[in-house]
Parts: structure tokens; C-alpha cells; sequence
């Protein structure tokens, strides 16, 4: 390569580097995936290679570049460009590799802390905080290599020192600007550690029912019944009320709530309750209960309690036991369903005149 001009000589080196950087990312890939292929259905190694792929194939090339940069022949002003081209791509592979090992341990706890279990309280507190703490990781790692990149520029110096420090009237300045910023990163970083909500847990807020979805650093979204989202500021789950049925555990308890006149017979529709509920596999076997909870002048409140080991086996098993039991009572008891009563009373306390049209339609 003596002879060959220095342009041509430096362009060999660089492509060489970023051949070779490749040829190693696709060894080193290959091997992953026939190693991650004789695993079980879970692999970190083949998580590892599906996550790094992407980020090794420019980490590799440039790293390479970057050691062979004395080699060659740039100077002056051209070896200062590129040196600082280089750096700067450096500097963003490798915060693409880290945020990219930072998806990994996400996939390693989300196989080892499944949700899909039906008590599955754990995995939950897990996720929740996994999930907050993967935003901030990378969203730390985004604040790093933006500061590393303006600190490779003299002019840029003071203002990247300024950011790393975060001392400062400036600090004090944008502190207040970002109040509301701030006070949600604070919030969930409560949410995260002290946990009023999780990942998946049942609510009602708002007046409506829903799953939360996703918890980031300035929102939460839930999963209402009928597929729509509510969002909403993470702040909002630490200043107002609102309901979580999944706070200590999965299990819930259910009302069925029917009117009936005065004159149903509570006993044998207890009895028909009970022998529903026994051959209902929703049940979880834990509560069970029919009684009156309230008369009025005109019916009887009768509420069943029903158990179920999730909130949403419980809704299934209330709709069914109150379809069963309004047929069971139409076909055995149908006098005894919400009526209202008209009393006649005799000619005598009210008389009607002689003349009056109905009591000559009457008289015909």
C-alpha cells in the first residue's frame, strides 16, 4: 500500500475496519443464535442477540475506525472533523448498546415475573417498578451521551459542564419553569417505590373500569373495558381518590342485587343460589351469601354475594348467577317479580252521581 496516493490508502483502512467490525458482529451473532436455539423457550442469550444485533453492527465499525484513526494520513483541520465525527459516533453507539442491554434485563425479569399467573401480586410490584426504572435508565443514558457529544466542542464546554454539574442560578431558573415537569417525575417515582397502582391492577377511576396499561414517567394509561384508554397525569393517582381492586390481592367479592315483591319465599331461592353457585367453576369457593339487604313500601332488595379469584372472572360469574336466578324465579315464583297494587274501593265511600257517564255506561 506504499505506493497507492493517501487518500486511497486511508479510504482502504477505513473500509477494512468496518469490514472486519461486520464479519465479527455476524460471527459473534451466529454463534448466539445457534447457542440460544438448543435453549429453552427463554434464552438471555438469544434476547442478548436480538437486543445488540442492531447496536453492534455500528458500535463494531466505528470502534474499529476509531483505532485505526492514527494510521492514517488526515491533518490539520480534516484530522480534527473527522476525529470529532468519529467521537461523536462512538459516543452514540455506545449509549445505543446500553439502552439496548437495558431492553435485555427488561425481557430476562418480564419471562422471570410473568403476569399471566392468576395471583400474581409479585409480578406486578415487579413489573411496575421495572418499568419506571427502564424509563429513567434510558432517558439517563439519552441525558449522558447529549452532554459527552457537547463536551467534544469547545464553544459547547461550559454549557455541557453546566448540565452534568446542575448547580447554579441556571438550575434554580429551569427548576421552577419545570415545576409541574418535576412533580410528575417525583410522583412517579413514588408510584414506583411506594406502589398505590401496578402494571395490570384493576381500577375505577373517573367512573370508569379499566386495567392499568402502562405507567411512564409523566402519565399512566388505562385499559378501560370497552378498548378505549384513559390518560392520565401520574400525579393525579397521588392527589385524588380512587378505587384499585387488586391492591393487596386478585380476589374480589361480588354483588347480585334483584328486587322481589313482598311476597317471594327467600329460603328455596337461597337454596337454588347455592346449588348455581356449587356447580359454577368461577367460584372460588370462598363467599357465598344470599340475603335481604333493604325493603321498601313497594319491594325487597335481595343481594347475593359471589367470590372469584380475578375481577374479571367475578363479572362473568355475577352476570351468570343473576341470569340464573331470574329464570329460576320467572319459571317457579313469576308472582313473585316487582308489582304494583290498585285497591277498589266500594260505591259507598265514593259515590258516583246518577248522571255521571260511566254510571250510565255501567247502568246500560
Amino acid at each position: 500500500m506504499g505506493e497507492w496516493p493517501l487518500w486511497l490508502q486511508d479510504l482502504s483502512l477505513a473500509l477494512l475496519a468496518i469490514i472486519i467490525g461486520l464479519v465479527i458482529k455476524i460471527v459473534a451473532t451466529r454463534a448466539g443464535h445457534l447457542y440460544g436455539s438448543k435453549q429453552a423457550k427463554f434464552s438471555v442469550v438469544r434476547s442478548l442477540v436480538t437486543r445488540l444485533g442492531r447496536p453492534l453492527e455500528f458500535l463494531l465499525p466505528i470502534f474499529l475506525l476509531n483505532m485505526f484513526l492514527p494510521l492514517m494520513h488526515f491533518t490539520g483541520t480534516v484530522q480534527i472533523f473527522i476525529g470529532k465525527l468519529v467521537g461523536i459516533s462512538l459516543i452514540i453507539a455506545i449509549a445505543y448498546l446500553l439502552i439496548s442491554v437495558v431492553y435485555t434485563v427488561q425481557d430476562y425479569v418480564a419471562h422471570a415475573f410473568d403476569l399471566s399467573k392468576a395471583d400474581n401480586l409479585k409480578e406486578r410490584k415487579i413489573r411496575t417498578q421495572l418499568q419506571f426504572l427502564r424509563k429513567l435508565a434510558v432517558s439517563l443514558i439519552v441525558l449522558l451521551a447529549g452532554i459527552a457529544i457537547l463536551l467534544n466542542f469547545e464553544s459547547l464546554r461550559r454549557l455541557g459542564t453546566g448540565l452534568l454539574t446542575g448547580v447554579g442560578v441556571g438550575g434554580i431558573i429551569i427548576g421552577f419553569a419545570a415545576q409541574r415537569s418535576l412533580s410528575n417525575l417525583l410522583a412517579g417515582l413514588q408510584i414506583a417505590f411506594t406502589q398505590p397502582i401496578r402494571i395490570d391492577d384493576v381500577l375505577v377511576v373517573e367512573g370508569e373500569w379499566g386495567r392499568v396499561e402502562e405507567i411512564t414517567l409523566t402519565y399512566v394509561v388505562v385499559n378501560l373495558w370497552d378498548k378505549r384508554r384513559l390518560i392520565l397525569p401520574i400525579n393525579y393517582f397521588i392527589e385524588k381518590p380512587f378505587q384499585n381492586w387488586t391492591r393487596t390481592s386478585s380476589e374480589i367479592v361480588g354483588t347480585v342485587i334483584i328486587y322481589l315483591d313482598y311476597t317471594a319465599p327467600i329460603e328455596p331461592i337461597r337454596r337454588e343460589f347455592l346449588r348455581l353457585i356449587e356447580q359454577n367453576t368461577l367460584w372460588d369457593r370462598q363467599v357465598a351469601a344470599l340475603q335481604v339487604t333493604d325493603a321498601t313500601e313497594r319491594t325487597i332488595q335481595v343481594r347475593a354475594l359471589v367470590s372469584a379469584s380475578t375481577s374479571g372472572r367475578a363479572w362473568d360469574l355475577r352476570c351468570i348467577i343473576r341470569e340464573q336466578l331470574i329464570s329460576f324465579i320467572q319459571a317457579r315464583y313469576p308472582d313473585c317479580l316487582p308489582r304494583n297494587r290498585a285497591f277498589v274501593e266500594s260505591e259507598t265511600d265514593f259515590p258516583v252521581p246518577a248522571q255521571h257517564p260511566a254510571m250510565k255506561k255501567f247502568q246500560e
